[in-house]
């Protein structure tokens, strides 16, 4: 050492800096890799990403490399340096060499390519791989032997080394990647891939069609009006029952009804025969279970049963559908058949609307826990059967009810208050 020139000595340490700056940006870069974009680039035979997916395959076996690597260039670059000082400065680079080459290694060889490596792992790791890969052929041995007791310890202290697998994702986790994708996935497609995360969430009961607004064929009625129910009708199915829909006899396709009309003489008998066998369901399905029975059954529709087999209503594949993509016939924004616009900012929405529907209608955050109406919403938080003109507080909302028919609201004026009532009682507020 004594015998080779300064210069010498400083390009040899310049070296070492540079090597521990490439061992230090290819572990972060390493690291830092998005393995499921990693995985994309792979099934693409992408050379860089194989090498550095061949690396990651055994992660230990890369840490102990790339930290092989690293402390020997230090250690080696400690030594050069110090010998740097001592020449330089005599007994005095003894206390120098540490503190000048720690700032040092510090700058050149670890903030600063770390830092670009988290910023651009790919272009810095899938180039470093080719060398990573020759070096590990190169110090196979040493990384074996290091890893071996390194493993052992771990196995002592009660862990496997093998770790989990953290390229398993849970539903909210999942959630948390599509939150996070922003522009990568168009506004219409995150919103189908949240909705199709959220269908476990929801229940059959939560979307059918309640059994007050089924639209159905009595057979005791005459043949006239069940013909005119079905002209009137804009459904391609209809129940068909006996005085009572849990008297349910099956459904009628309206592609079957041509074959009626060609009859001379229609009768209830024939009509019978066109009938196809109901289909049951509980209402607590959840929809994406209901959406595979409707699959596997060959099933569009479906009659919604409670726990005590009575009928609750009706739902069909398009509901669970529309759950994912939204309204095949109106724009959410725009005004439905149960939610009205007003000038002035408020709604009128019909008491039988679903809270799901409004929530999703007018981006609003009703509770969904509980009643699945609005009408069940504010008879179970006011625990009355309301007269018209009465008006409640919510937190987020006020409600004007303005009419109620048949022991049921019928009609509310309902709009939003930017800034909630705070300690507002859950079961609502009265004022006048």
């Amino acid at each position: 050492m004594e015998e080779t020139s300064l210069t010498v000595l400083l390009g040899i340490l310049i070296f070492l800096i540079l090597m521990s700056a490439y061992f230090s940006s290819s572990e972060t870069a390493m690291m830092a890799l998005n393995r499921y974009r990693l995985r994309h680039l792979i099934k693409q035979d992408h050379h860089g990403a194989m090498r550095a997916g061949k690396l990651l395959d055994q992660p230990d076996r890369l840490i102990g490399l790339i930290l092989i690597g690293n402390n020997l260039v230090n250690f080696i670059a400690a030594s050069v340096g110090t010998a740097i000082a001592v020449r330089l400065w005599g007994s005095l680079g003894f206390i120098l060499a540490p503190v000048l080459l720690t700032i040092i290694v510090l700058i050149f060889a670890e903030v600063t390519p770390k830092t670009i490596a988290a910023l651009y792992p790919e272009k810095i790791a899938f180039p470093s791989s080719l060398f990573l890969l020759l070096l590990l052929k190169i110090l196979y041995p040493a990384v074996w032997l290091i890893n071996t007791v390194s493993n052992g310890l771990v196995r002592l202290c009660g862990l496997k080394p093998e770790g989990e697998n953290s390229l398993h994702l849970t539903k909210e986790e999942l959630r948390t990647v599509l939150d996070e994708s922003g522009a990568l996935i168009p506004a219409k497609r995150h919103g189908m891939l949240m909705n199709i995360l959220d269908l476990e969430k929801a229940t059959v009961e939560d979307i059918m069609v309640p059994r007050n607004e089924v639209v159905g064929i009595d057979l005791e009625d005459d043949i006239d009006e069940i013909m005119q129910v079905i002209s009137k009708s804009s459904h391609t199915v209809l129940p068909v029952f006996k005085k009572d829909l849990n008297d349910v006899i099956g459904f009628l396709h309206m592609r079957n009804v041509s074959k009626l009309i060609s009859m001379e003489e229609i009768n209830k008998a024939e009509l019978m025969q066109l009938t196809d066998q109901a289909y049951f369901v509980p209402e607590t399905t959840p929809l994406h279970t209901q959406l595979f029975k409707f699959q596997n059954n060959k099933r569009r529709i479906a009659l919604v049963v409670d726990e005590y087999g009575d009928v609750q209503g009706i739902i069909t594949i398009e509901d669970i559908l529309e759950e994912i993509v939204g309204n095949f016939t109106t724009n959410l924004s725009e005004e439905t058949d149960d939610i009205h616009p007003q000038g002035d900012g408020s709604y009128l929405i019909d008491g039988t609307a679903t809270i799901r529907e409004i929530n999703k209608a007018l981006g609003w955050d009703l509770p969904i826990e509980g009643p699945k109406t609005l009408n069940g919403l504010l008879t179970e938080l006011l625990e009355i059967i309301p007269e018209k003109n009465v008006c409640v507080r919510l937190p987020f909302h006020c409600v004007e009810i303005l009419n109620v028919q048949d022991n049921a609201i019928k009609t509310v004026k309902m709009w939003k208050k930017e800034i909630p009532v705070i300690d507002e009682l859950q079961q609502g507020t009265l004022f006048s």
